[in-house]
């Protein structure tokens, strides 16, 4: 199936309605089609405003979410950008259409090799992507000028925010549980780190180590 027309107004009026206004993210998002990063019977729901499962226990977030971190980010069209959990490719693939680089990480070999895929299909060459511990980031690739978290974390992670270059913004989901979590803005500053809640969220969690494949 082709991404259509019919089906990116449908992504679109879901994003919109949402609170995604931002122009370059919803051009993003019209050009990057949900359906090639998921498989068998999920691949016909991926116009749906909904979080979808993925192999290894993870999920694909629904598109608003995307759309709502995406934004809070504020990527410039120079930016590198940190994605700590490439699950499906998803996110990474958005990114890649408003930064200059996006580096992905993900603790299970096998969606990066998947998302690897699904990217080279697309031609898109400004992502690279890790298969390693994502709570310790890439110190050898940093500092970046924008991390985005998508694994809950009981608090912004120190390694991570370490990465952060001054004037740099972090999105990350923060919560003790699997319920009660919480979308925090960092943004670092000549004088420290400036902390924005911005909305409830649910996200699997920030684990450590290499996943099982």
């Amino acid at each position: 199936m082709s991404f259509d027309a019919e089906q990116k107004m449908r992504v679109l009026y879901a994003l919109r309605s949402r609170g995604v206004t931002d122009r370059r993210v919803l051009e993003a998002m019209e050009t990057i089609d949900r359906q090639r990063f998921l498989q068998g019977l999920f691949a016909e729901r991926a116009y749906e405003d909904t979080p979808l499962p993925i192999p290894c226990g993870q999920t694909i977030s629904q598109p608003s979410v995307v759309g709502l971190m995406t934004q809070a980010l504020q990527v410039g069209p120079r930016d590198k950008v940190l994605e700590i959990g490439t699950g499906s490719g998803y996110q990474a693939a958005i990114l890649s259409r408003l930064a200059r680089r996006v580096y992905t990480v993900d603790r299970f070999r096998r969606l990066t090799r998947t998302a690897e895929q699904v990217f080279e299909h697309l031609g898109l060459s400004n992502i690279v992507t890790f298969t390693g511990d994502g709570s310790h980031g890439l110190p050898d690739h940093a500092p970046f000028d924008r991390i985005l978290v998508t694994a809950a974390a009981e608090d912004p992670p120190g390694p991570l925010l370490a990465q952060l270059r001054e004037g740099g913004i972090m999105v990350v989901p923060v919560g003790q549980s699997d319920t009660v979590q919480t979308l925090i803005k960092v943004t670092r500053t000549a004088a420290g780190l400036d902390y924005e809640e911005l909305r409830p969220v649910r996200f699997v969690p920030l684990l450590e180590g290499l996943g099982d494949d």
